[in-house]
């Protein structure tokens, strides 16, 4: 995954990327609640926020490597939430936090903010691992600092 990925300079990008930056800020500080005020504040629109939102990621230096968003959704079955964690663990993370909603036929979508910076291999090694749990599927990088 991290090989689908550039460090480029800004500067020679177009300036909509530093804008649906400049919407995400706004929108992470609550300084506005809607996408829709944030795009028209930030000069882009809509379709362009949420084209490039999931696409573009800020660079923190103080916790640069250090924390992870991923998104799996699980079987409602005993033990996979477990083995899920399990596999985490194997790979040298720490869960800060967990947020699993209720099951819908039978799946239920979970949430997990990870200390990654003992991680033992790369962010795309640990998606494959959780892709091996029995009842994970769908394992995806929200975001990283």
């Amino acid at each position: 995954m991290l090989d689908d990925y550039l460090i480029i300079h800004k500067s020679i990008l177009p300036d909509y990327y530093d804008k649906v930056l400049h919407a995400k800020r706004l929108l992470e500080s609550g300084e506005v609640k809607e996408v829709s005020q944030a795009a028209r504040l930030s000069g882009i629109s809509r379709s362009t926020y949420y084209k490039y939102k999931d696409y573009i990621l800020e660079p923190n230096r103080e916790t640069a490597g250090r924390k992870a968003i991923i998104s799996v959704t699980l079987s409602h079955e005993a033990g996979v939430l477990s083995g899920l964690i399990s596999c985490v663990s194997a790979f040298g993370c720490s869960v800060l936090t967990i947020s699993q909603n209720l099951p819908i036929h039978g799946k239920a979508s979970v949430t997990m903010a990870l200390d990654v910076s003992q991680l033992t291999g790369d962010i795309q090694q640990l998606l494959s691992g959780m892709k091996e749990v029995t009842g994970a599927e769908h394992p995806r990088l929200i975001a990283i600092e």
